[in-house]
């Protein structure tokens, strides 16, 4: 029986980024079922081994995109965010560990007073940056500790200001670049909730081959669809 994995996102084939997204699922193994589930349809996600939130805010319906996170996060879901996936992650983490209860996103919140996720100093829309993971992070152990070069396509990261609130609710800063600040988050514990700046499937065409973080998921799903997952409220990882 197939592994399955959602790939959270409203697929836009206008999009470079997106163009290799596809190219990334094609390379995926036989036994893995990765499908785009657009952003509306989030709560069908519950049902996946995996969940991979995908680049391209503002998602048509963000709060189902939030709510989907919530739940593979107390379940114990196998979860990869990039780019847009990576922004909701922080907001989703501030809102419901980390007691930060009108945590925003700038894009779709402009005015807000309690920005989770706020412009970059300079645009990185189709930017390459060195990205250096922390030593001792899940992130560290599958991409190495050397520079790597990161590809992006964002305007917005993680607020400086609310950074030192995350991490003392017991998010993980993986990595960091210049101009971008923190790259990559992730969450001790949980069987893989990792989440990027920068977009692992970009070159995926060009290599033809997957990313190891990617590769990551892959491998944390199939842990996931070998026994039943516990019913959510039976977790221990993230209760609020």
């Amino acid at each position: 029986m197939a592994v399955s994995i959602a790939v959270l996102g409203d697929r836009n084939v206008d999009h470079l980024t997106h163009r290799e997204l596809d190219a990334t699922l094609e390379l995926m193994p036989a036994d893995v079922a990765a499908r785009w589930l657009p952003s509306p349809d989030a709560a069908a996600a519950a049902g996946a081994d995996g969940l991979w939130v995908v680049p391209g805010t503002p998602y048509r319906d963000g709060d189902a995109v939030l709510e989907a996170i919530r739940r593979a996060r107390n379940a114990g879901m196998p979860m990869l965010g990039t780019c847009g996936g990576f922004q909701y992650m922080l907001v989703e983490f501030a809102r419901n560990v980390a007691g930060m209860g009108e945590a925003a996103h700038a894009e779709t919140d402009p005015g807000a007073a309690e920005p989770v996720v706020a412009r970059l100093s300079c645009s990185l829309v189709g930017e390459e940056r060195q990205v250096t993971a922390v030593p001792g992070t899940r992130l560290a152990d599958l991409c190495g500790t050397a520079p790597l070069t990161g590809f992006h396509w964002c305007n917005y990261g993680l607020a400086p200001a609310r950074e030192a609130a995350l991490v003392a609710a017991g998010l993980v800063v993986a990595a960091r670049a210049p101009d971008a600040g923190v790259e990559a988050v992730e969450l001790p514990g949980h069987p893989f909730h990792l989440a990027t700046l920068f977009q692992p499937q970009v070159g995926s065409s060009a290599r033809g081959r997957l990313h190891p973080l990617v590769e990551a998921l892959i491998s944390a799903a199939r842990g996931a669809h070998a026994p039943a997952r516990l019913p959510e409220a039976d977790r221990l990882v993230g209760h609020e």
